[in-house]
């Protein structure tokens, strides 16, 4: 049977079979937190092998980043759902979530039946130094293609990127009225009155502020299904605004676990490819074994996956109006800029003595010489055992 809800109804250059084959192979490889993936989805989907063009991709970034959740697995879902709909947006989040879910179940097994991951500080040091040249790069390339040379975009760029860095979470509120401000200058409000186009209001990107909390049941995992489901429903950004709600909730309020196994989760959640927020599952282990760990991932996915393709067509049909392309344009320059800010702050959380620093620098440098030539899951490896040597003989 057919499926009835693609946005593209052009006939696509790639099957679905290849298109799961790809983010199956992201989910195992992909390396480098949510602003790495994105652009990985970028350079592999939209420049080498065409299968996405550059509006759709643009498209799926925004809807992205005005909706609450995981900002790569968001973007996952709406690509999959470009050309083949519902079931493709469905097979492309499970190819691209399921490998590493399953890798930080497994690190969860072995944490809890080892005390603890001494090991992975030192992994951690050496793979946290290079994500960030990793990461930086992506922002690069992101900032070069969203922001050019307009003043306002550039404002907006800055002002978002320095709010990050000073709150060290993404400002939604700033984010849409960028959106707001680039509307009111680059189209005006009484263009919308010409002709009747007062129904383009349909287009408008809110949907994702009706999401709905889960009845509350009395037991543990009711109470993790609620609280993570709560935390991909209406936490905003990627992993960096998410954890900080996660550390909220499991170790102050739920005191699920110390703010240590906390850390440790965040550390997993690094040093495995996949989306940032996959350490649900890890955390998931800790409170309540596999079954936590699964009804952790789902409570965390479903929400924000749902907040994905309930407007896409809504957002696809009317995306195209001058008032919402401006809305829309405002809003991608200012998540583009957060993302830059989140940068700067994982830096500073990770570069914090002189080898982690010339480990960024190096990787940076090794991606702005080679580029496509050496790939980023090698150079992840490779921070592993720097960092596997040099942790101890710093750190003892």
């Amino acid at each position: 049977m057919s499926n009835p809800t693609p946005l593209n109804l052009d006939q696509p250059t790639y099957s679905l079979k290849q298109l799961t084959q790809y983010f199956l192979k992201l989910g195992t490889l992909g390396f480098g937190g949510p602003i790495a993936l994105i652009g990985y989805m970028h350079r592999d989907l939209v420049e080498e092998r065409q299968w996405i063009s550059e509006a759709a991709y643009q498209e799926g970034l925004t809807l992205a980043q005005v909706a609450p959740g995981p900002l790569a697995a968001q973007l996952s879902f709406y690509l999959g759902y470009v050309h083949y709909g519902i079931l493709g947006s469905a097979l492309v989040g499970i190819t691209f979530v399921v490998p590493s879910f399953l890798m930080v179940v497994a690190l969860g097994w072995a944490y809890t039946l080892y005390g603890g991951l001494s090991w992975m500080q030192a992994v951690f040091y050496g793979v946290g130094a290079a994500v960030i040249g990793i990461i930086a790069m992506s922002a690069y390339k992101l900032t070069r293609k969203t922001v050019g040379t307009d003043w306002l975009l550039w404002g907006i760029y800055l002002v978002n990127a320095a709010a990050t860095i000073i709150t060290q979470s993404e400002r939604i509120e700033l984010i849409l009225g960028a959106g707001v401000l680039v509307w009111l200058i680059k189209s005006p409000p009484k263009k919308w009155f010409r002709g009747n186009k007062l129904n383009s209001l349909i287009g408008f990107p809110l949907i994702p502020f009706l999401a709905a909390v889960p009845t509350a049941t009395p037991s543990l995992l009711g109470q993790i299904f609620i609280f993570f489901a709560t935390a991909g429903s209406f936490v905003f950004g990627s992993g960096l605004a998410i954890i900080p709600f996660l550390y909220g909730g499991v170790v102050k309020d739920f005191q699920w676990l110390n703010a240590q196994e906390f850390l440790d989760a965040v550390a997993v959640a690094m040093i495995t490819p996949g989306p940032v927020v996959i350490t649900t599952g890890f955390i998931g282990f800790l409170i309540a074994g596999l079954p936590g760990a699964c009804i952790a991932a789902i409570a965390m996915f479903i929400p924000c996956y749902l907040l994905t393709i309930i407007p896409a067509p809504y957002f696809k049909k009317h995306g195209k109006n001058p008032s919402i392309s401006a809305f829309v344009n405002g809003v991608t320059v200012a998540a583009t800029g957060a993302i830059a800010g989140a940068v700067v702050v994982l830096g500073q959380q990770s570069l914090r003595d002189i080898p982690t620093i010339l480990m960024g620098l190096l990787t940076l440098t090794v991606l702005w010489r080679f580029g496509k030539k050496i790939p980023e899951p090698l150079i992840v490896a490779i921070a592993a055992i720097v960092g596997l040597v040099v942790y101890p003989l710093i750190y003892p």
